[in-house]
């Protein structure tokens, strides 16, 4: 018992010694008095105190530490400052790994993939800071690994035409573990948004993002349009209708306008006011997979150029990246898309958030990436999120 409490001390010792190194803590490492209190109180026999001091004893020999003893009063005959002498020994003493081994570890993983997923380099500074990234720390590098093989496999089963898969006959496929995907949802998440300040979505949404799912989700679209399918044409049901996205050819009839709606929320809403006007309305789950992606740019290119395209989202990183990657599908299409209730200017006091620089840098990157110029100037002077729902 008394050689674990020593044991913990010492771990105590190493760990505030490594946050030292990373600037985390400004006091010295070293164990003081108080520290010691319990061992003090602990050591009511000769047998006691003697297994304590011979585990120290043995990192002290080993060019680990170094101890003084009191000399006056309670503390007189008992250790009461154990200082650190070489944290590398201290950590072979304890069978402990250095934290800055295990990051040049997780460098000598990762740093290949930055070039191409530059949030990697974020996520190995904040390794270095001694801090998780999603609950995953320094230790769990090879996850990440993991998720860019994910990311890997998926984008060249897109590019070879199957755009959409379970995610067990994925993980089953890639890993030979039907539930290791699952459990990749976070860097996942990180790795596809590029950022690590992005609010966290569903992993659901994570997967589908590139063409993943565990049960394949229909299409809703509202409004008087018609539909043409693979197997039936016809007019929307009201208030909305739900279709696999694989199987929607085209429209049978030309909208007023065409919107595409980020939240559920405001797209049921939008859908009951609207289902009898000359419109269409699609909700695209958050960002939208690849089936969904298609589906789209089938529409649009099989519509007028005149007719408007619109965008209905969050005023968030998430919000304008949805927007960047809906503006690249319609513009491939032969369409303009323009931000609906997306200015920030529009947006009353109440609702705003304040943003962080790192989330307004992103934010401004995506508006620009989706052609919204006004609005990314607009992001830069107001520094604010908000969320759709809101302003419904």
């Amino acid at each position: 018992m008394m050689e674990n409490l020593a044991r913990s001390l010492l771990d105590k010792l190493l760990k505030d010694a490594e946050k030292a190194d990373v600037g985390r803590r400004k006091n010295l490492p070293v164990l003081t008095k108080s520290n010691m209190a319990e061992y003090q109180e602990k050591c009511n026999s000769l047998q006691a105190k003697e297994a304590f001091e011979t585990y120290m004893c043995s990192a002290r020999a080993q060019g680990a530490i170094t101890f003084t003893y009191g000399s006056r009063g309670a503390e007189e005959g008992f250790i009461n400052r154990v200082e650190l002498v070489n944290k590398s020994a201290l950590a072979k003493f304890l069978g402990k790994e250095l934290e800055e081994d295990k990051l040049s570890k997780a460098v000598s993983l990762l740093s290949q993939f930055e070039s191409r997923f530059p949030v990697i380099s974020d996520v190995l500074i904040r390794w270095k800071q001694l801090r998780p990234v999603r609950t995953f720390l320094v230790t769990d590098a090879q996850d990440w690994a993991d998720a860019i093989r994910v990311i890997d496999f998926s984008r060249d089963n897109i590019a070879s035409g199957v755009v959409s898969l379970p995610i067990n006959e994925a993980s089953g496929k890639l890993f030979k573990d039907t539930k290791r995907i699952k459990k990749l949802a976070a860097p996942l998440d990180v790795l596809l948004s590029g950022s690590l300040d992005a609010d966290s979505r569903p992993p659901s949404e994570v997967w589908e993002e590139i063409g993943l799912f565990r049960e394949e989700h229909p299409v809703r679209m509202a409004g008087k349009v018609i539909v043409e399918r693979e197997r039936t044409t016809g007019l929307l049901d009201a208030p909305y209708t739900g279709f696999p996205a694989s199987t929607v050819i085209r429209l049978g009839s030309n909208p007023t306008m065409v919107m595409t709606i980020e939240n559920q929320t405001t797209f049921h809403s939008e859908a009951h006011r609207l289902c009898n006007e000359n419109v269409l309305l699609i909700y695209t789950a958050g960002m939208p997979n690849p089936p969904w992606k298609d589906m789209y740019a089938r529409i649009l290119k099989n519509l007028p150029t005149d007719i408007p395209v619109y965008h209905w989202g969050d005023i968030d990183e998430g919000g304008f990246r949805i927007a960047s990657v809906l503006a690249t599908v319609a513009k491939n299409a032969g369409h303009i898309i323009k931000p609906w209730q997306m200015h920030p200017e529009n947006v009353p006091l109440e609702h705003r958030r304040p943003a962080s620089i790192t989330t307004v840098n992103k934010m401004v990157y995506f508006a620009k990436a989706a052609g919204w110029t006004s609005i990314a100037e607009s992001i830069e002077n107001t520094k604010f999120t908000v969320e759709q729902e809101s302003l419904a």
